[in-house]
């Protein structure tokens, strides 16, 4: 504890805050100036990381944004591929979300990325190409699945449990046929996303553990060097990770990888991650990760669509600033190495899904977001998802806790997947 407060202390010292006044044009070759620059970042070395720790970023919106005219640099300006400047910040890995079929009948996408497997073999061949791995993650869905919402793809709607059973395991093996036929290094799949109380419209843990077989049974036969992750959430809740863990072990579930969401703001504390993950590992045998994590650097919002983060009533542990969200991300890396050789690595959540435009322009930010997916859902969404998509469609929710600025610029924070392996003191 005395060595966190030194590590907190240090932040508010070296910084004390970014994005009070975010520009949103920068012409190509422009020198980028913040008031905080990687060198001056406080980072402290993470102990224990196994050699291969995965140090890995979620950008499946990449593409959708990419088409939506938004741009990426160096620190110094310079146009340059974003997954290339992922690798020399020390990112190894890149996960994709996997939809069945994110359109509706007329081709217009539910947005979010528009993530189908085209959109996986696109970002995957690009990760592969800068010597990153790929973690393919399965939603079994045609639109976002998460706790609250696990629906089952529209194709699927009708068929019965042994139909669906077939259907799973089919389209989980010509997906990951298709990806490895484009030379795709996948190094991980995950059988559903946040499947914590249901899975592809299941939510009997016997029928759910079926399915995820039949997803682990597609991702054997392709290579059995790929490693299987099932993805549950809320760790905070007492009980919850045992118990996932018990069933899926008495139903003879096969897996590598026993996967958790972990935002600071929601998920309880770090030592209880740490607790709960190793508990798993060393009960069951299995390798552990973060799936998912991320934090605010700014409160500021750049599209004019609602964040997630900050809000009234979230704990949030970390000063909101580019120094406090480094802290966020190492000390995560931290817990998941504190669960010992089990730990494997942790996925930051989409880094990169910055605005299309200012918010000064919403309305046409609306129709780039339609147009492309490039915002969290589109108006289309609202005949699959009417509970959610329907009433609160748009833009980006996390822009304020993305690893670039609102301009394209990587922040100081994104070195935090070097720096973490040596530990980074400012220089004077």
């Amino acid at each position: 504890m005395k060595g966190r407060i030194i590590m907190l202390l240090a932040a508010v010292i070296v910084w004390s805050g970014i994005g009070s006044s975010p520009g949103y044009a920068a012409a190509e070759g422009e020198k980028y100036v913040s008031e905080l620059q990687a060198n001056d970042l406080f980072v402290k070395k993470v102990a224990g990381m196994n050699n291969d720790f995965i140090k890995g970023v979620d950008v499946s919106s990449i593409i959708a944004l990419e088409n939506s005219g938004v741009t990426f640099y160096t620190a110094s300006g310079k146009r340059q591929d974003i997954f290339t400047t992922l690798k020399q910040a020390g990112v190894n890995y890149v996960r994709v979300r996997i939809w069945n079929d994110p359109y509706n009948a007329y081709g217009n996408g539910y947005g979010g990325g528009n993530n189908d497997v085209q959109k996986a073999i696109q970002i995957g061949k690009r990760a592969t190409a800068n010597g990153m791995k790929l973690l393919a993650d399965f939603h079994y869905s045609d639109f976002w699945a998460d706790p609250a919402k696990q629906k089952v793809p529209k194709a699927w709607a009708n068929l019965s449990f042994e139909a669906k059973k077939a259907k799973l395991y089919e389209f989980t093996k010509q997906s990951l046929q298709a990806m490895v036929k484009e030379g795709i290094d996948i190094g991980m799949v995950q059988v559903g996303n946040e499947t914590t109380g249901a899975f592809a419209g299941e939510t009997d843990w016997k029928k759910m553990s079926q399915l995820f077989n039949e997803g682990s049974r597609a991702v054997r036969e392709t290579n059995r060097d790929i490693l299987v992750a099932l993805h549950f959430t809320n760790p905070e809740t007492s009980g919850r990770y045992s118990y996932i863990a018990e069933t899926l072990n008495k139903n003879k579930v096969d897996y590598d990888v026993f996967a958790s969401s972990y935002y600071p703001f929601w998920h309880g504390t770090l030592h209880n991650l740490s607790s709960v993950l190793k508990a798993v590992a060393d009960t069951y045998g299995k390798k552990v990760m973060v799936a998912e994590t991320s934090y605010t650097y700014t409160a500021e919002d750049g599209d004019g669509h609602e964040n997630t983060a900050p809000k009234s009533g979230q704990t949030l542990p970390y000063p909101i600033s580019v120094q406090g969200q480094a802290n966020a991300v190492r000390d995560v890396m931290d817990a998941v190495a504190k669960t010992g050789t089990a730990g494997l690595g942790v996925f930051y959540w989409e880094p990169a899904w910055i605005q299309v435009g200012p918010k000064t322009q919403l309305e046409k930010n609306k129709t780039i977001w339609e147009t492309y997916g490039s915002g969290w859902a589109s108006s289309y969404a609202a005949e699959y998802d009417p509970e959610d998509a329907g009433k609160w469609y748009g833009g980006s929710a996390v822009d304020n806790q993305v690893l670039f600025d609102f301009n394209g610029h990587p922040l100081p924070s994104l070195q935090v997947f070097k720096y973490a392996e040596t530990g980074h003191i400012p220089k004077k």
